[in-house]
């Protein structure tokens, strides 16, 4: 509760109200106001005061603007709580966005007007090559301000939070690619004698994110027990490398292999132990970093590089498709990897909470959200098969349920590669490419 009390000075009566410690130093802070003939006078309005205060209508003038808030208050006190890719993006928006166009605005005189105008700015021209951010960018700066401001308001430096009156930047995220399984078996035996295969295959078979792949460390697997533990993502802001918390709890998860990946990884952990005993036999001294995935001589592999490597690879990869040899497949990020494991997964018939709890999201719903266009043709086909079995057209569902513990089945289906073979030699897929005829499942490209 705020506290005030109320004193005399000279012939006239001035109230003081305790407006919280400074959240930086956490030294204590006042606001007064004098002037009262009488103490009655002055202490009916330290009552209003003090009930303005609770309600957060009570801010002492200030000349701090936005930059001042930001840079030398806000960021300071959200790095000890926040992971450090999310207040290097902070960071970043703030230095490269938010200062040059709001930055010298008094934070107390910030209008809903203002941040509109701010955003509508944003969505124009104010990327660095003078392109318009991405919606979801834009998005992403509102919900940081938004969150400033309401701490500002906490702290009592502002009235009321103006982001409220605000709506959240519209506009449609780019649309989401994926390819089929048919292109995806493609590039997987393209990449076959790739260096790297090994994080292809985690990438295809379990959908993990880039940083997560980057990050494994040895002692995140256990190839005996067929399952591995993203712990330690190593994702990229602003160029720089940062070695972070999983993005969400359920980031934190295991994840079961398929046999196929389980053989992989073992050939990468042996083609590695020979490349090292052939360094040290010529004096080469190797880096103890304790990832799984490292240049040849230990060193960490900047996340960048898996990549450009995979646009490479994919640029290259000869296929099928209705009878025609095609070089190159569709390009798609490498985070569309991760949407290509989900979509065939889920028209597979995997259970929606299988799939959501292997890509760790943050719940189901965030899975629906993104593969809606996956969910249509699923629920025709349960239509159909609850319609058969209670109309007696047949005494059962028409396929037997995925086993909702992992979708191994879907790996082995999909990416049935000969991983036995030993591979000697580590230069990357630059052999005669492998031709992959069009078979096997391929989901519906409609709506990707």
């Amino acid at each position: 509760m705020s506290m005030g009390s109320v004193r005399k000075r000279g012939k006239t009566w001035t109230w003081y109200l305790d407006i919280g410690p400074d959240p930086l130093t956490s030294r204590r802070r006042q606001t007064s106001k004098g002037g009262f003939k009488t103490k009655k006078a002055a202490q009916e309005d330290l009552n209003t005061a003090i009930a303005k205060r609770q309600r957060g209508e009570l801010a002492k003038r200030s000349k701090r603007t936005v930059r001042d808030f930001l840079e030398d208050e806000w960021l300071p006190t959200v790095e000890t709580t926040r992971r450090p890719s999310t207040t290097a993006n902070y960071r970043t928006n703030v230095k490269v966005h938010v200062v040059p166009l709001i930055g010298a605005i008094r934070l107390q005189a910030l209008t809903p007007v203002q941040l509109n105008a701010f955003y509508a700015k944003l969505q124009a021209d104010q990327r660095r090559d003078g392109q318009p951010l991405a919606p979801k960018s834009v998005r992403n700066i509102h919900a940081m301000l938004h969150k400033a401001l309401k701490d500002a308001l906490r702290w009592g430096l502002v009235t009321r939070n103006v982001a409220d009156a605000v709506d959240a930047p519209n506009g449609l995220s780019p649309e989401m690619h994926a390819w089929t399984a048919e292109q995806l078996r493609a590039f997987l035996a393209h990449a076959r004698r790739d260096r790297l295969f090994a994080a292809w295959m985690l990438f295809a078979t379990t959908g993990m994110r880039r940083g997560e792949v980057a990050g494994l460390r040895d002692l995140d697997l256990d190839l005996a027990a067929s399952w591995v533990a993203p712990r330690r993502p190593r994702v990229v802001v602003n160029h720089q490398v940062h070695i972070s918390d999983p993005k969400t709890v359920a980031g934190r998860r295991l994840l079961a292999l398929d046999p196929a990946t389980v053989a992989a990884l073992r050939e990468h952990l042996e083609l590695r132990k020979a490349e090292r005993c052939r360094l040290a036999g010529w004096g080469v001294q190797v880096e103890a970093s304790g990832l799984l995935f490292t240049e040849i001589d230990g060193t960490p592999l900047h996340p960048d590089r898996f990549r450009k490597r995979f646009k490479r690879l994919a640029a290259k990869v000869e296929w099928e498709q209705d009878g025609a040899r095609r070089v190159g497949l569709p390009p798609i990020r490498l985070h569309d990897v991760r949407h290509t494991y989900a979509t065939v997964a889920l028209q597979a018939g995997v259970p929606v909470k299988v799939v959501s709890e292997r890509l760790g999201h943050a719940s189901i719903a965030v899975t629906l959200k993104i593969y809606a266009h996956v969910l249509p043709g699923m629920d025709r086909d349960a239509a159909n098969t609850v319609a058969s079995v209670i109309l007696g057209s047949t005494k059962g569902p028409a396929s037997a349920p995925a086993d909702p513990s992992v979708d191994k089945a879907v790996d082995r289906k999909l990416f049935d590669l000969d991983t036995r073979k030993e591979v000697k030699g580590s230069s990357p897929a630059q052999d005669d490419p492998v031709v992959v005829a069009g078979e096997g499942f391929e989901p519906s490209t409609s709506g990707l």
